[in-house]
């Protein structure tokens, strides 16, 4: 493991920043406390209200943590398919009794306000999805002495933050829950995605940084596998959506092990950018027809994901979940990184006896 992530977190295990209310500050705590890494989401907050969240955080851990942030989006020039997508969602109003959002609303996520602020006020990490940080930016950020980290989904986008001067990489495999963080939108390449194990060889003989795997891993047997491909930590999030710190809805926390809900879907539906879920009527209805427009999609249908969870209505919500959602645990969090840790542990002693026979 690398040295500096080594002085981070005692145990390598990453808490993932999960957006929309997901990984609040008790979260976060709990992890950090525990001996992994707690992480705070910024995307789609203000920077305000990421300042207010680290403030929490602080008052709740001394250990180390990190901030999670979107990189601004490039224009989206077809704004007719927006607008197509808005009449397909007609009977959505219609049965939430609610209007759509505005698909304008913003593209930048208050980005360099934000940045403003971790340079004002230094987090331990951070972290960024979508894209790479421009390197002044990152040489700023290191300076006042942040770890910075920033999620790839192929070898080629390694190079690229390899060579922006970022401290370490997210390898981020198709299994993950939630949106991909791919740093163009290609919807050419919808459906290529690698999963972890084979990006993760892939991504380690293309750098030199050190690794955080993603995507699927719910055990620590899984950790301890990704350790020994080469990754210095594990970052998980649907495993810790379900706990009891984790500001998950109720409804999302009890879809994880529904019968109802069988599989997970990459879709656009609910964003405009490829995202994992668990299927459900919403995704099955309108995946097919959403536009690859990120974040106009996201606001345009923000309005509606809100009114669906208002009613308890999983049916009508983004349900993000990595593909090994079906072993959530509905533990404490800091009880479940102690209980990864165990299985960790016995994982590598059961692998160094097979070897020593």
């Amino acid at each position: 493991m690398s040295s500096e992530l080594t002085d981070l977190l005692p145990h390598p295990i990453v808490q993932a920043p999960m957006a929309g209310g997901v990984s609040v500050p008790r979260l976060a705590a709990a992890v950090s406390e525990a001996g992994g890494l707690g992480f705070l989401a910024a995307g789609y907050k203000t920077a305000d209200g990421m300042y207010q969240e680290i403030k929490q955080l602080r008052s709740l851990t001394g250990r180390p943590f990190g901030v999670n942030l979107f990189m601004p989006q490039p224009e989206y020039a077809e704004t007719g398919a927006v607008q197509l997508y808005a009449e397909q969602l007609a009977g959505e109003v219609t049965w939430y009794e609610t209007g759509l959002g505005d698909p304008d609303s913003g593209r930048d996520d208050g980005y360099d306000a934000k940045i403003a602020v971790l340079l004002d006020d230094p987090v331990p990490v951070a972290s960024f999805h979508f894209g790479i940080p421009g390197a002044d930016t990152l040489k700023s950020l290191r300076g006042a002495g942040t770890f910075t980290l920033v999620t790839v989904t192929s070898a080629e986008e390694a190079v690229a933050v390899e060579q922006a001067g970022a401290d370490a990489v997210i390898v981020q495999g198709v299994e993950a829950g939630g949106h991909q963080g791919t740093h163009r939108d290609v919807p050419e390449n919808d459906g290529s995605a690698l999963g972890l194990l084979a990006l993760l060889a892939q991504v380690r003989e293309a750098v030199s940084l050190p690794i955080v795997a993603a995507g699927g891993i719910m055990r620590g047997s899984q950790i301890a596998a990704v350790l020994a491909a080469g990754a210095s930590a594990a970052q998980l999030g649907t495993a810790f959506l379900a706990t009891a710190e984790s500001g998950a809805q109720a409804v999302h926390k009890a879809a994880l092990t529904d019968p109802l809900f069988v599989r997970t879907e990459l879709t656009r539906a609910f964003s405009g950018r490829p995202a994992r879920g668990l299927v459900n009527r919403f995704l099955r209805e309108h995946g097919p027809y959403a536009p690859a427009a990120y974040p106009e999609v996201h606001h345009l249908t923000s309005p509606l994901r809100k009114a669906a969870a208002k009613a308890g209505d999983a049916q009508g919500m983004a349900l993000w979940a990595g593909q090994g959602h079906r072993m959530a645990r509905e533990l404490p969090a800091a009880e479940l990184v102690g209980v990864l840790v165990a299985e960790l542990e016995a994982a590598r002693s059961a692998f160094a006896e097979g070897g020593e026979r």
